[in-house]
């Protein structure tokens, strides 16, 4: 009985390290195992602000004001079910120069969605882009970060680079401006001494509400611009792959 107790328990705890496992290399944008991803290179000094889960139409555009007036451009990880409502948002997004990227069409989680699912929320996502837009969409960044192996390969083969990030916060849920701000201040600083770009990641959208309160995330964008414009380059994705 003893030998079957602990037999079962270390089958047990194998089974959890396995889950554990698979949680890591399914969400952390630092694992490698599920295929590489552009993330940032080590250029110190750069910074790519991006935005997910927009276009918010009652947010984008005081971001794009904040943004222009730093004349900075960023990176929008923009969903298909939320350009499709707001075409007008995602055209003025694209004419101020920013780089338009796939986000999917309703944010779900890809590394548990069966592969002709996750064609067709890429596919789709990136038809309406292209189509409002005007211009091609390169660029892939899966919802949480959470992917398998088909879904770099299905983005590959739709003609899209897998994109990840080194610095992110839970701006998502955090009220406060400032908070957030330093949390990713910390990051850029971490970041630039060990001699890399930063990739960052801010949320200007909510997936479960088309007008989600996204002001912490807004401000604290305006905060980082204002302390980092005068000694950093911003630079858009599309640098990097130059």
């Amino acid at each position: 009985m003893a030998t079957g107790a602990c037999a079962a328990a270390g089958s047990a705890a194998a089974v959890g390290l396995a889950a554990a496992a698979w949680a890591y290399t399914s969400r952390s944008p630092a694992s490698r195992l599920f295929g590489g991803a552009l993330t940032a290179p080590p250029r110190p000094g750069e910074i790519a602000l991006t935005f997910d889960d927009g276009p918010n139409p009652a947010w984008t555009p005081r971001l794009l004001d904040t943004l222009a007036a730093h004349r900075v451009q960023a990176t929008f990880f923009l969903l298909g079910k939320f350009a499709e409502a707001e075409p007008d948002l995602v055209r003025r997004i694209a004419a101020a120069g920013h780089l338009i990227g796939n986000h999917s069409w309703s944010h779900p989680d890809l590394s548990r969605t069966p592969s002709d699912a996750i064609r067709e929320e890429l596919r789709r996502t990136s038809a309406t882009l292209e189509q409002i837009a005007g211009a091609p969409v390169r660029f892939f960044r899966p919802p949480y970060g959470a992917r398998r192996p088909a879904v770099f390969r299905i983005a590959r083969e739709l003609g899209l680079q897998p994109v990840l990030w080194n610095a992110m916060t839970s701006d998502w849920s955090e009220p406060s401006a400032e908070r957030i701000a330093q949390t990713l201040s910390r990051e850029i600083a971490r970041l630039t001494g060990h001699g890399r770009a930063v990739s960052l990641v801010l949320h200007d959208g909510n997936h479960r509400e088309p007008r989600g309160n996204r002001g912490p995330s807004v401000s604290a964008a305006g905060k980082l611009l204002a302390q980092y414009a005068p000694t950093h380059r911003f630079v858009r994705l599309d640098a990097w792959t130059a």
